[in-house]
C-alpha cells in the first residue's frame, strides 16, 4: 500500500510511505486519541479531502506491518488525511476550529481505542 497526503489546510506537512497489508481496510468513526494528553480522549474521526463542497469523507483502520512496531494498525482518510474532535463537543467540522486537529495518518498498536462505524458510538 502506497500512502501520501500532501501538504494542505488540515495537515502542514506531506507524507509519502509504503505499508505492507496485513488484512482488510475497516471504516471507522471514533479513536481515542493518547497522544494528546494521559487519557486519551475518545474523539470523532473522519478522513478529510480537497473536495472543497464535500471535504469529508470515510476514515478507515487497516492492519499493516511496520518496520518498529512489527503489527500495526493505520488509522487513515483522505488526501488530505484525518481529523479528529474530542466527542464532548457538538460542533461541526472546521478546519479553523482550535479544538479540533488534522493528522496526515497514525499509526496505533491496539485495537481498544477504535469503534467501528457498524457499532453504536461511545460517549
Amino acid at each position: 500500500m502506497y500512502f501520501e497526503v500532501d501538504e494542505n489546510p488540515n495537515w502542514l506537512g506531506s507524507v509519502s510511505m509504503r505499508f505492507k497489508e496485513l488484512g482488510p481496510a475497516r471504516t471507522i468513526k471514533q479513536l481515542r486519541v493518547s497522544d494528546r494528553d494521559s487519557e486519551g480522549p475518545l474523539c470523532w474521526v473522519t478522513g478529510w479531502c480537497d473536495d472543497a463542497k464535500q471535504p469529508l469523507c470515510p476514515a478507515y483502520v487497516q492492519p499493516v506491518e511496520e518496520s518498529g512496531l512489527g503489527l500495526a494498525y493505520l488509522i487513515y482518510g483522505g488526501n488530505w488525511g484525518v481529523r479528529f474532535k474530542p466527542v464532548s463537543l457538538n460542533e461541526d467540522w472546521d478546519l479553523k476550529n482550535p479544538d479540533q486537529w488534522g493528522e496526515p495518518f497514525l499509526l496505533i498498536s491496539d485495537l481498544r481505542s477504535v469503534v467501528y462505524a457498524d457499532e453504536p458510538p461511545n460517549h
